[in-house]
């Protein structure tokens, strides 16, 4: 059977080529009504766009993709950020090609090269702890870069992350107020920018109460539940365990909350927002950041890239807010 053409959809549902285009690419000023009959024309023929030749007409041809490369998909953090990304890049017509590297710089490599391949026009790219020079050639042929929730280092491209450093200390400041001294952290891999961001806010907190860091409290490379649960036995067996912990991301902190017991006298506050932290008992304090606002931000300024804007690169820091629960408490 012959492929239907934008043609065979106008005539179907008896209007012009002009107006099918101006539907089907979610452009203003066609009506309700005549969307709806151009819908329907385009059901009945199976009629699918061709964005190659669309393209090509272009003053700027594009793919009209972008890649997303984050850590771990699977971590909700960046599970939301990615359909941020995704709402931003749908409204634009636009389609997005997400993957994972679990800060594995080989595999960054491996995920860029396959997008950068497929010409996307594109990349927001949550950076791996390795070097990032290899981009420089794609980004010299055109593909726009931009970075989120951490730097690249020698990059010089936009980057959206949010205040690490200030937020960890404002959860270490308030165990500390509580009446806390011998306050754990436990944190993911100590070479990520975030990770060492928040331990040098854990410090700055202890530092400004005149309370030395105690190595023994300090737990880095917990990339897992079960590294984090693991972390906490042996804190746990410590001649002078901590009367608190200061967990750095959702991961890390759902691995504590599923291994504490009921006789575990500890007070928590983690780095990330989750969903039923609040219902948690008790309910769990935190360090939210909006990876919504993070992803959205990212996007903005990607397709402002793609669109033409050369102006210097931009940092945009967003800033964290420190929600204390419990009885009377309120965020802060």
């Amino acid at each position: 059977m012959k492929r239907p053409t934008m043609k065979d959809v106008a005539r179907a549902a008896g209007v012009s080529p002009m107006t099918v285009s101006r539907a089907v690419s979610g452009e203003p000023g066609v009506s309700p009504g005549t969307a709806a009959r151009v819908e329907q024309a385009v059901r009945q023929l199976g009629y699918q766009r061709n964005d190659n030749a669309r393209n090509l007409r272009r003053k700027n041809p594009g793919t009209s993709t972008i890649g997303l490369v984050v850590d771990d998909l699977a971590n909700p953090f960046y599970a939301l950020m990615a359909r941020s990304v995704e709402d931003e890049a749908h409204r634009r017509g636009c389609l997005v090609l997400v993957g994972s590297t679990n800060d594995e710089p080989r595999r960054e490599r491996e995920v860029i090269a396959a997008f950068t391949a497929r010409q996307v026009d594109g990349l927001l790219l949550v950076p791996t702890i390795g070097g990032h020079g290899f981009l420089k050639q794609p980004m010299e042929g055109g593909t726009r870069v931009v970075c989120v929730d951490r730097p690249a280092k020698g990059l010089a491209v936009d980057t959206v992350t949010v205040d690490n450093r200030a937020g960890a200390e404002r959860a270490v400041r308030h165990l500390l107020a509580q009446g806390h001294t011998r306050i754990a952290y436990l944190g993911d891999r100590f070479g990520i920018w975030t990770q060492r961001e928040r331990h040098a806010g854990y410090r700055d907190a202890l530092a400004a109460h005149g309370i030395p860091e105690d190595p023994a409290l300090v737990r880095h490379d917990l990339r897992s539940r079960a590294d984090a649960a693991a972390a906490l036995a042996a804190l746990r067996a410590l001649a002078g365990p901590p009367t608190a912990l200061f967990t750095t991301n959702d991961v890390i902190t759902m691995g504590v909350m599923g291994a504490l017991g009921p006789a575990d006298r500890v007070d928590v506050v983690g780095f990330d927002d989750f969903p039923l932290a609040d219902r948690l008992s008790p309910p769990l304090s935190v360090v939210s950041q909006d990876p919504v606002a993070l992803g959205a931000t990212a996007a903005h300024l990607l397709f402002s890239r793609i669109d033409g804007d050369r102006s210097a690169p931009r940092s945009v820091v967003l800033l964290t807010r420190l929600i204390v629960r419990g009885p009377g408490m309120q965020g802060s």
